[in-house]
């Protein structure tokens, strides 16, 4: 048995390069695989799916329209701010009221307000977070974010959402990037090009929050881990729209972008710890369940009444 699963190990990837792979199923498929196969894959894809994930976001700017990116940031900016800062001040509220450990508390709330396993990856040294309380909050975000990749697309076509509106939505409220590239592709092109910039503009807050914790938390001698790709990013924004007989190059690499995000996908899935999952508390999870939904009715109403 074992034998065969570890196959499908090199033989997923492949077919994520066939538009009848989806990006749910393929994070679908690696969370089966990491429930019954514990090879040493696992371990090795592990340190390289980062680098896939953020090399994948690069090559995707190559076929966005530097105009639309710019009017995405700048309309997105005000909701970013106040998300944020709701979520991080409801999330101490009801760590409290759980009795949720204060480190485990701001972990889980920095990865529901910014963008799930790097925000918490970012804050973890500045806290001095335990290798234990890391590993639950990750557990946490990990599981939330995997539910919201396949059941926002569904709440969005019955809520009747457009693309531009949908966009929006998921990438305040699902946790990580990866899940919100995964979301928005399955809901269209449009919502892709929009969720992706707004998360990646809101994946910058991680420098300003770190420092904020790291202030208030009196450890100067914290590093901070900056998102450099993102300035790739848009690197690869500019180099398509300014460098002439770049039309067809772009496509390509903005297909390769998203088959790398697919990838990334599945190798994430493979990724979870199911003993880390059962060994997270019931208060924890609570934590993480009711923080995500406080923000994905509030950014809703925001975005359907406000914006």
């Amino acid at each position: 048995m074992q034998k065969y699963l570890g196959k499908l190990y090199y033989i997923i990837p492949i077919c994520c390069l066939f538009p009848f792979f989806s990006a749910p199923l393929a994070l679908f498929i690696g969370i089966l695989l990491a429930i019954f196969y514990k090879g040493e894959e696992v371990v090795k894809t592990g340190k390289l799916t980062k680098y896939l994930l953020q090399a994948s976001i690069v090559c995707m700017g190559f076929s966005m329209s530097v105009h639309d990116v710019v009017q995405t940031g700048k309309t997105g900016f005000m909701i970013t701010v106040v998300s944020v800062a709701v979520t991080m001040v409801c999330g101490i509220i009801l760590g409290r009221f759980l009795q949720v450990q204060k480190n485990t508390t701001m972990l889980i709330s920095g990865g529901t307000a910014i963008c799930g396993g790097s925000a918490i990856a970012a804050i973890a040294p500045v806290l001095g977070a335990k290798n234990n309380e890391i590993s639950f909050s990750l557990a946490v975000i990990f599981v939330l974010n995997a539910v919201g990749l396949f059941i926002f697309p569904v709440i969005g076509h019955l809520l009747e959402m457009d693309q531009t509106h949908f966009g929006y939505w998921a990438a305040i409220a699902i946790h990580d990037t990866s899940s919100v590239v995964g979301a928005c592709s399955a809901y269209g092109e449009q919502a892709l090009q929009v969720g992706t910039t707004v998360k990646l503009t809101r994946t910058l807050w991680i420098i300003p929050l770190a420092l904020c914790i790291a202030f208030f938390n009196k450890n100067k001698a914290s590093k901070i881990n900056i998102p450099w790709f993102i300035f790739l990013f848009v690197v690869a924004i500019i180099i398509g729209n300014y460098i002439p007989g770049m039309a067809e190059t772009n496509d390509h690499l903005s297909w390769l972008g998203k088959k790398g995000m697919m990838v990334s996908l599945f190798f994430i899935g493979t990724s979870i710890n199911m003993k880390e999952v059962k060994e997270t508390g019931v208060n924890t999870f609570l934590l993480g369940i009711i923080l995500w939904i406080i923000i994905a009715v509030l950014s809703y109403c925001w975005i359907r009444f406000v914006f």
